[in-house]
Parts: structure tokens; sequence; C-alpha cells
């Protein structure tokens, strides 16, 4: 005899199947909230300063640019890191500029200080930078073990002369950048090098940390007398095995360095 199906349904299953339905429906509306609430979130004022900051921090090198044009661009080291925490939550990143050959040998150090901008200003972040009262105890801070490095109350306290401020704003959407802005048209004082009465900053932040920094000093008639002239210098996160490529090509240049760095870069003591 053949066993055809049962016409009657059994009330148990029924309340199950509708118990189950209401539960997935529950979950995709709490799912779909999240998300919505993800999606609408707005970024804080000291959200944008997180991401500048951090951004700035790390080892970063001009290696790729330096290989590309060897006679205006060396192969600068960038190096960076948390220094302090001022009372109002503005971040201090210390900071540091040597040749990737030596390192440990900085011929620029300079304290970053990081925080929103001021709500009537139209940007998002300040970055300032300020000189270091006694630059030669901080050679290194960021390669040193965290009980070696000056105590964040005394890095409050060595932060000197204020030199520059850039504002930066989001960049718009399709744009390579994060974050971009400049000192003001007529900068900073500046004294440095060949009759430079001014400077002026240019920084943008990119994704993955990359860095693009460009600096030039002017006189009064407005000539650049120093700084490179083609375009910033590009920091990208380096490889690990940065150190250990004896042939690279940044060993050999074409032209004294002595010739090159004055239209390039700025030494400093």
């Amino acid at each position: 005899m053949c066993t055809g199906s049962d016409s009657k349904s059994d009330p148990n299953s029924n309340g199950w199947s509708r118990a189950r339905g209401a539960v997935l429906k529950s979950l995709v509306l709490i799912g779909g909230a999240l998300l919505l609430r993800r999606l609408t979130k707005s970024t804080t004022r000291w959200d944008h300063a997180r991401i500048v900051a951090e951004s700035l921090n790390g080892e970063k090198f001009s290696k790729e640019q330096a290989v590309r044009d060897p006679d205006n661009y060396f192969n600068f080291r960038w190096l960076s890191c948390p220094a302090a925490d001022m009372v109002d939550g503005s971040k201090v990143l210390y900071f540091e500029q040597a040749f990737w050959r030596t390192p440990h040998k900085p011929f620029r150090q300079r304290f970053f200080m990081v925080k929103p901008c001021a709500k009537e200003l139209k940007c998002d972040v300040e970055v300032s930078t300020y000189a270091i009262r006694d630059a030669e105890e901080y050679k290194n801070f960021c390669d040193r073990p965290r009980d070696q490095r000056p105590l964040p109350e005394e890095v409050i306290g060595d932060i000197a002369e204020h030199l520059t401020t850039i504002h930066l704003k989001r960049c718009e959407r399709g744009k390579r950048c994060l974050y971009e802005g400049s000192t003001p048209v007529d900068g900073f004082p500046n004294s440095w090098q060949n009759g430079a009465t001014y400077c002026t900053s240019e920084l943008a932040v990119l994704k993955n940390n990359e860095i693009h920094a460009w600096d030039r000093g002017y006189d009064d008639d407005g000539n650049q007398v120093w700084g490179v002239k083609g375009g910033p210098y590009e920091f990208k996160s380096a490889p690990a095995s940065r150190f250990d490529d004896v042939l690279n090509p940044l060993s050999f240049t074409s032209q004294p360095v002595g010739k090159r760095i004055e239209g390039s870069f700025v030494l400093q003591e």
C-alpha cells in the first residue's frame, strides 16, 4: 500500500516556524540598525586629530623618490613617536630626520603638537612644530627603551620656541590624500640659511601612513633660497630590509652632497 502525505499540519511545527521567523526578523532589524549607525556616525574633531597623529608616527623613508630623482632628492629617514599628552588632549610627538645611512645622527629634531582646529577656523587638524630646549638629550628618542626616554612631564617642559603651524583639512573625495594643508601664505619667520627671512610648509597625509612634506625658505623679495623646488618629499613606510641593501643605487650620487644639499634641504645643528 502506498502512503500519502498527511493533510493536517503539526501545530507545534507551525509555532516553531513563526518563532524562528520572528527571531530572524529581529536579527535583521538589529543588524541593519547597527550598520546604519556605523555608516552615519560622524567623525569628531578629536577623531581627525588622532588619525593625523597616528599617520605622522612611525619610521618612513623617501627612498623611492630619491631613486627616481637622485639629483634633487635624498633618501631621508623620517622617525616620529608619541612623547606626551597635554592637559587639553593635544598629542605631542617627537620627530627627527636623518640620512638613511646614518639614522642615529639626526640633523633635524622637533616636537609636533597635534590637536583639532579651533571651531572658528575652517580646518580640521592643527599641526604645530616646536624647537626642543636640549635637542641633544632627545637624539634617537624613539629608538630607546621607554625607561630610557625623558618622561612626559619633562617633554612638556622642554617644548621651546614655536616654529610653524599647519592647518589641515580633509581631502575631497577622489583625491589620493586624507588630509592636506599648509602654513599661511606669508609663512613664519625664518633665518636659517641663505638669507631667508621666512619659510612655508605644506603637509599631506595619505593612506598607509604616507606623508608628503614640503618646506621652503624665502628672502624679502619672495625668492626661494632653500628647500627642494620640484615638489614635496614623499615619505613611505620602509621594508624590513632597508639597511641590508648594500648595493642600493642611492650609494652612488652624480653630484657632491654639499652641492646637492643647497637646493634640496636645510641642514641644521
